[in-house]
């Protein structure tokens, strides 16, 4: 069976957005600490923060969507959003302008994510659901390759001008949102769904079941053990990689998330997910150990080819799992909660991060990752095997 139209021109709305906000965010870190003299510890906090808006954000939309019946409106709103904000960055005058814009960059991202995952989980046929959100993170993910490959050209062309390459990146967002408002549709649906008219009151929460509250843990614990890709990205600066050549680390990263996020998804539609998600943790501890202990330039691309296939192998997966346990009427609400909850935990892992480089160096950020990704891989397969006993006991 093949995947919907839609999927793929989903998929392209947020390649190209991902291409302007990639550009930015490869450079933005160095712009931060070399040009503005900020530390690693307020770049951890900004991207934190950032993050943390958008999952706050995105429970509301989510929950929006469910109330309105419709997904389409709230993603297009959210990817406008984003598109208007993307000039402040060449135009802000110091840390706060950069911070306000990163923030309602954020809120544009929280506004579009979850009305966006419930709309592929609207369109996707059930036994495509795994390749269809693969899909959308595969598109994703290559304008996050192509977003830090242009930097790359671009820094080198302009002889490393911040403010033109963030005036360029200004481009696809705008690509981006006439893909959404032009070539989606909203999905006509073939049976009835309950009208939902409070999405967050504690009646409608507790319908999502527990086994949707077990996705939710199991992503929490992921992402308390990674952090920004932020630190890739000064790590590159760290081992005294040219100042134009340090986004090609976000580029590896990426190639190997690209190349792996659509299979993985195709397969999980196969076999357990569970066993794949193990696998995801296993390659964050292999980044995590090749990176705090590496100093060269081969460790670095190791260690970001490792971290690229972990996000291959858990993010699109972790959406497929959300959209497998989540009612239909509530899909936008389930994916808001989920966002938030992660959005908290990606807060905390990046404050950390930061206090750890600050206080240890590099090597001490990614240990303490490792050790964060040994204690959620114990507590998965703990979690797994209690659930297979309780389900061999109904």
């Amino acid at each position: 069976m093949r995947l919907p139209g839609a999927i793929w021109a989903i998929g392209f709305v947020s390649l190209f957005m991902d291409i302007s906000s990639e550009m930015i965010h490869a450079i933005l870190p160095l712009y931060l600490v070399t040009v503005l003299g900020t530390s690693t510890l307020t770049v951890g906090i900004i991207e934190g923060i950032a993050e943390a808006t958008a999952a706050i954000t995105k429970v509301f939309s989510g929950a929006l969507s469910d109330w309105l019946g419709k997904r389409k409106l709230l993603a297009a709103l959210g990817y406008g959003l984003a598109a208007l904000t993307k000039p402040i960055f060449p135009l802000a005058p110091g840390v706060t302008w950069l911070i306000t814009a990163r923030f309602i960059d954020r809120i544009g991202k929280g506004i579009r994510g979850a009305p966006r995952d419930a709309l592929v989980a609207d369109i996707s046929p059930p036994d495509l659901r795994g390749a269809s959100f693969g899909l959308r993170q595969s598109l994703d993910t290559l304008g996050a390759l192509l977003g830090p490959l242009l930097a790359i050209v671009f820094m080198w062309a302009f002889s490393n001008d911040f403010t033109l390459v963030f005036w360029i990146a200004v481009i696809p967002a705008f690509v981006s949102v006439g893909l959404i408002m032009f070539a989606v549709k909203e999905p006509k649906r073939d049976a009835p769904v309950r009208k939902v008219r409070m999405p967050l009151s504690r009646s409608e929460l507790r319908r999502l079941s527990t086994d949707y509250w077990w996705v939710v843990a199991v992503a929490s614990a992921f992402t308390l053990a990674r952090f920004s890709e932020a630190f890739l990205v000064l790590k590159g600066q760290d081992i005294g990689l040219p100042t134009a050549l340090v986004p090609a680390v976000m580029v590896v990263m990426n190639v190997a998330y690209f190349l792996s996020a659509y299979p993985v998804g195709a397969l999980s539609d196969r076999m357990s997910r569970t066993k794949l998600l193990v696998i995801g943790l296993v390659l964050l501890l292999a980044a995590d150990l090749v990176l705090a202990f590496s100093s060269g330039t081969l460790g670095l691309a190791l260690g970001a080819s490792f971290w690229g296939l972990h996000m291959g192998f858990t993010q699109g997966l972790l959406s497929t799992l959300i959209a497998d346990t989540a009612p239909a009427e509530l899909r936008g609400t389930a994916f808001g909660m989920f966002n938030l909850i992660t959005g908290m935990a990606l807060l905390a892992a990046s404050i950390i991060a930061g206090l750890l480089w600050d206080a240890t160096g590099p090597s001490g950020t990614f240990l303490g990752g490792a050790g964060f990704t040994v204690i959620t891989l114990f507590g998965l397969l703990l979690l797994e095997a209690r659930r297979r006993r309780s389900a061999s006991a109904k």
